[in-house]
């Protein structure tokens, strides 16, 4: 099949891209150091996010309320744009690389992943982290929340699938499900993860040239 359309305007590659809410729009991130927001109707850029120092590994949009996105990079920070204002809103530092991020289903807080090997869970209204998820004994290279919002999906270079209880009055071990088979190796990509639509299934990229899914 043909091209539909081509984007241009990153100047390295597109490391994490995703559709907005409304299908509108796509997000992208780059080790341009930059995150970028395209219409999907003519394919321009309308908007270039680079207050980043660094590598840009991750983005997320929000699921409801305002149109607010995620990103996380190697220099070290999460930080929330809204598509509608110049500039970042809202800066999460932390002491290492972010590797992964995405938002809660209410948008109120952000989960971000890196080379630290947990979750951290951040309120966005206080700035601060209310939550520590651990059980990943290396990298997190992927997280993705589940359809209906009450499950966090993250992928580890420890080669485990972790599924984690994002309810409000959960169990304080959150961890309700690992999954192993998939591999990472010394190449040290950031293989992905992700839910079926209807929260069923899970799966997740390989570095032995399979994809995996588990029900």
């Amino acid at each position: 099949c043909k091209n539909f359309m081509v984007m241009r305007g990153h100047k390295n590659a597109v490391l994490d891209l995703h559709w907005t809410a409304d299908g509108s729009q796509i997000i992208s991130a780059s080790p341009d150091k930059t995150v970028r927001a395209w219409d999907v109707d003519t394919g321009k850029q309308i908007k270039k996010m680079a207050e980043h120092s660094s590598f840009v590994n991750s983005c997320c949009p929000s699921r409801r309320g305002p149109p607010l996105v995620v990103s996380g990079s190697d220099d070290g920070t999460s930080k929330l744009w809204d598509l509608r204002q110049k500039g970042a809103i809202q800066t999460f530092p932390d002491k290492y690389q972010i590797t992964a991020v995405s938002f809660s289903d209410a948008s109120d807080k952000i989960f971000t992943g890196g080379i630290y090997n947990d979750v951290k869970v951040w309120d966005i209204r206080k700035g601060e982290v209310t939550m520590t998820l651990e059980g990943h004994q290396d990298m997190i290279t992927s997280m993705q929340l589940s359809p209906d919002g009450s499950y966090l999906l993250t992928n580890g270079m420890d080669n485990k699938l972790c599924i984690w209880d994002m309810r409000p009055y959960a169990p304080q071990n959150r961890c309700v499900k690992i999954f192993e088979g998939h591999q990472h190796n010394f190449e040290k990509n950031l293989l992905k993860c992700s839910w079926s639509p209807d929260g069923s299934k899970v799966t997740a990229g390989s570095a032995d040239r399979m994809v995996y899914i588990w029900d």
